[in-house]
């Protein structure tokens, strides 16, 4: 299969990861929503439990191949970082999205399975962020689409990268998934490994003036 084919099953891959990432959101937000309405105690237990696993087993690894490939996809094309404010908007968004989820959710969710062990709902704020990453995936769904707001800055096209790199692209999570999976969470690793090298490549292909 040639650099086209590889490109497209990149780009195929990021929007299935990206539907199972807002899917998973809701999922948590539809839980976390019946916690803090139900009265009964070993609901909100089941509910919260419930969330937490879907958080780490599932939404975790998806966001990770999400955010990866959508990384990929800009680093291995024309479209770059920082040429178009769809593409800047939505990396903006991915970041933002990564530490909330990684550094905020992943926490709140394991404080929450102890309060309603302990008789408490599920907080607000934990309910209410679920729905804001949802809708923020959403809104990055509908910028791929549009692709509004024109250029940030105008300049030569940016190469497209060899047929391998996409290859890369696509079983580097796929790769990562799989190891996580035995592990019990999510380690992406090998995208991580991929995604630099493929950002000293890029930088040094640009200094030499080529790419490739």
């Amino acid at each position: 299969m040639g650099t086209k084919t590889w490109r497209q099953l990149t780009v195929w891959l990021h929007v299935i990861t990206s539907v199972g990432w807002m899917g998973q959101a809701l999922a948590l937000f539809t839980l976390l929503a019946i916690s803090r309405a139900s009265e009964d105690g070993e609901i909100r237990v089941a509910a919260t439990s419930m969330a937490h696993e879907i958080d780490s087993l599932l939404l975790a690894p998806l966001a990770n191949a999400s955010a990866f490939t959508g990384f990929m996809l800009a680093a291995a094309t024309a479209w770059g970082f920082t040429r178009h404010w769809w593409v800047l908007a939505k990396f903006a968004i991915t970041l933002v999205q990564l530490y909330a989820g990684i550094f905020l959710l992943s926490g709140a969710l394991q404080d929450s399975v102890v309060a309603a062990r302990a008789g408490d709902p599920a907080p607000v704020a934990l309910v209410a962020g679920t729905a804001l990453m949802a809708s923020a995936l959403a809104f990055q769904a509908w910028l791929s689409v549009a692709k509004p707001w024109g250029k940030v800055r105008s300049g030569a096209k940016l190469p497209t990268a060899p047929a391998w790199v996409f290859v890369a692209a696509v079983l580097a999570p796929l790769a990562d998934i799989t190891v996580g999976l035995f592990l019990g969470y999510p380690l992406p690793a090998l995208s991580l490994l991929v995604l630099i090298g493929q950002l000293v490549r890029r930088r040094l292909g640009l200094v030499s003036g080529k790419d490739g």
